[in-house]
């Protein structure tokens, strides 16, 4: 028995997993920099900075994903994401129903 595996689907496959964590981590900066924000914990010109490094942060991704055809590819990590957490955010929630999926 042989596998078979195409470097070139591998390569897109990884970059595309790479650039959609990257893009959850810098949603995530995002939703702390507006809370900081909010708080007044954060300078005006902090503001300024880290607002001109995530715009250049969002440049450089979408970049990246048109020159390496990785649009759909970063979109169904990032569907996949989305589903796995909605899982366990309605697991926290409806305990007794994930007890219930043990059970059978």
């Amino acid at each position: 028995m042989s596998l078979n595996i195409d470097e070139g689907n591998l390569k897109q496959g990884l970059l595309g997993l790479v650039v959609a964590l990257v893009e959850v981590i810098r949603d995530a900066l995002k939703i702390e920099a507006v809370k900081r924000m909010d708080e007044g914990s954060i300078r005006e010109a902090e503001c300024e900075r880290l607002g001109e490094a995530l715009m250049e942060l969002e440049i450089a991704l979408e970049e990246i994903k048109k020159d390496n055809d990785l649009v759909e590819s970063v979109q169904a990590v990032r569907d996949g994401l989305d589903q796995v957490v909605g899982d366990v955010l309605d697991r926290i929630v409806n305990p007794e129903r994930w007890r219930d999926e043990i059970d059978r």
